[in-house]
C-alpha cells in the first residue's frame, strides 16, 4: 500500500484545506472516477466529493478508507473499484470479499448510508478478463441488492456495441480510462442515482 500514499496524503490535505460539505455525495475508488475531472459540473446541482486515487484496488480503497471518505462525512458513496484488483490476478471471489469488507467498513464507521456500487467497466485492455469480470459484477449485483439501501449501477451492459464488445470510441488511447464520450455515458446513467442519494440523505 506503501506506493499510494503520496496521492493519498494529497488528498487528506484536502479535507482541512478545502473540507467539503458534510452529506455530499462522496465517489470513492480508481482512476475512472480521479480522472473524471467535469464531475462536479456533471452532476450538479447535487453537492459530490471525489476522493478516488490512481490506480486503486478494492482492498486499497478499505485500506484507505479511514483516512480518506471518514472525514468528509459524506451522506452517501458511489463506488468503482474492483477493476484493478482483477487486472492485478485476484480472483473475482477474492474481490468479492473486499466488497463485503467496504461495506461493513461503511456500517461500522458511517451507519448504513446509501451506497451505489459500479459495475466494474468491459475495457478493450482487460477484454480477456470478461468471463471474470461478469462473475465478479453478478456477485457484486446480488450483494448490493441485499443492502438496505444500496444500488448496483450496470454500466458495463450500456458500454458494449450490437456485437456485445466494447465501444471503442468510450475509451483513452490505453483501452483502458475513458474517454470524454465515455464519461458522457457514465453521466447520463449516474445522474439518476446520485439525484435519488442525494434525495435519501435529505430524508435522514
Amino acid at each position: 500500500m506503501e506506493w499510494y500514499e503520496p496521492e493519498v496524503q494529497e488528498l487528506e490535505k484536502l479535507n482541512t484545506t478545502a473540507p467539503p460539505p458534510a452529506g455530499a455525495v462522496l465517489f470513492y475508488g480508481s482512476s475512472s472516477l480521479r480522472l473524471w475531472t467535469t464531475l462536479s459540473e456533471d452532476m450538479a446541482p447535487w453537492p459530490v466529493v471525489n476522493r478516488a486515487f490512481g490506480g486503486s484496488t478494492l482492498a486499497a480503497c478499505v485500506h484507505f478508507f479511514d483516512r480518506l471518505v471518514v472525514p468528509c462525512a459524506p451522506g452517501s458513496i458511489v463506488l468503482y473499484a474492483g477493476d484493478n484488483d482483477l487486472g492485478d490476478g485476484r480472483a473475482p471471489d477474492d474481490v468479492v470479499r473486499s466488497l463485503r469488507a467496504m461495506l461493513a467498513r461503511i456500517d461500522a464507521t458511517l451507519g448504513p448510508i446509501p451506497v451505489a456500487y459500479i459495475s466494474i467497466k468491459p475495457s478493450l485492455a482487460r477484454w480477456s478478463l470478461r468471463e471474470k469480470i461478469l462473475r465478479f459484477n453478478n456477485a457484486a449485483r446480488a450483494l448490493m441488492e441485499q443492502r438496505s439501501s444500496g444500488y448496483y449501477v450496470d454500466l458495463y451492459t450500456s458500454m458494449l456495441d450490437a456485437d456485445g464488445r466494447p465501444r471503442a470510441e468510450l475509451f483513452d488511447a490505453d483501452g483502458l480510462h475513458l474517454s470524454a464520450m465515455g464519461y458522457q455515458v457514465w453521466t447520463h446513467m449516474l445522474r439518476p442515482y446520485v439525484a435519488m442519494l442525494a434525495g435519501a440523505r435529505q430524508e435522514q
